[in-house]
């Protein structure tokens, strides 16, 4: 029986679209969330301790090392901007081996700009971008409004509310000082694409690419802007259960199909991702594709939680439940320790 130490972050309050400080731990499971998936590691067989990822995490995996033989990481870190680095860091330094990305992977993920600057030099498209450091900045001439305005380092559509886009100057400066405020981290300023929107589940070394899904803005309610921002995800999503709102597989034709999964593996490869991953990719008008940002760790909520969490969704619509699902990314990172 593997001994799985279970790594995680505990989420204290729901985030709420109307205020972003209560956003800050988007990122992060509710406790029942947590039990649920501690339960599904123990049903597939494992030994499982529980570590949550705080302060005191290197105390406990040091004292364990001895017994782990393999960490299961959903772990986003604590603080500042390489936060997702620091427990795939720990882990390397006790030598213990873990689920997903190394350190430097995992840093370079969760910073959208360091992302794209890899992707651009491995002529992966991505829409065009500045970082705002001060609300007082302008934007370069090769952006044009509508605008959208994210975090530079968050996930979970943490930061991005219909308030994110911007049609002029002053809402730019309102959205660029709130994120700088409640977030301590510069903004990142995109064009708003309006095309087709993928997210893109990718499982095992060399990778599976799972059922494609779409996210169907033409069904939201008005008060909704045609994006998955946090009142979409987490609100509408949720409460309809996705009803018609995903689709997966989505309907494709053979060229953006195939683009789309060209991207994906290439986006693997230039960033040197491992056992598993989520990629969100939107289209323009004309049905180009440009990757937004990378997922890794994918969010996971068990089905006792949640039916349109995408990454096992995808894995669904594959045939592998969720215990199938957990058994195939341990035994994936089992594989790269133990056959090299």
């Amino acid at each position: 029986m593997k001994t799985i130490a279970f790594l995680y972050n505990v989420r204290h309050h729901y985030p709420d679209p109307k205020d972003l400080r209560n956003q800050l731990e988007a990122d992060f499971d509710d406790p029942i969330t947590n039990k649920h998936q501690i339960k599904h590691l123990r049903n597939c067989g494992y030994r499982v301790i529980p570590i949550e990822a705080n302060e005191k995490a290197y105390y406990k995996l040091y004292r364990l090392k001895d017994e782990i033989d393999l960490v299961f990481n959903i772990a986003e870190g604590l603080h500042g901007l390489d936060r997702e680095s620091h427990l795939p860091a720990i882990l390397e330094m006790l030598q213990i081996p873990y689920t997903g990305g190394g350190p430097l992977t995992e840093g370079l993920i969760l910073n959208k700009v360091r992302t794209k600057e890899i992707l651009l030099l491995n002529h992966i498209p991505t829409p065009p971008y500045q970082l705002l450091k001060t609300e007082s900045e302008s934007v370069g001439i090769k952006l044009d409004f509508p605008l959208i305005v994210k975090p530079l380092a968050q996930g979970s559509s943490a930061g991005i509310t219909n308030k994110s886009v911007v049609y002029h100057k002053k809402e730019l400066r309102n959205q660029t000082k709130k994120i700088i405020s409640i977030f301590k981290q510069p903004a990142l300023v995109e064009p708003f694409l309006t095309g087709r929107e993928f997210s893109i589940a990718m499982l095992g070394n060399p990778p599976m690419v799972l059922p494609i899904i779409e996210s169907d803005h033409s069904i939201l309610p008005k008060k909704y802007l045609p994006l998955d921002s946090l009142e979409v995800k987490w609100y509408f999503e949720e409460k309809t259960e996705g009803c018609d709102y995903l689709t997966c597989p989505a309907e494709l034709n053979g060229k953006l199909k195939s683009k789309l999964k060209e991207m994906s593996l290439h986006i693997w490869e230039a960033l040197d991702i491992q056992d598993w991953c989520r990629i969100d990719i939107r289209c323009d008008e004309k049905e180009n594709p440009y990757v937004l940002e990378v997922n890794s760790p994918p969010g996971i909520l068990p089905p006792e939680i949640s039916s349109t969490s995408y990454f096992p969704l995808a894995c669904r619509k594959t045939g592998i439940d969720y215990k199938e699902m957990l058994k195939s990314v341990v035994a994936a990172a089992w594989k790269r320790y133990h056959h090299k």
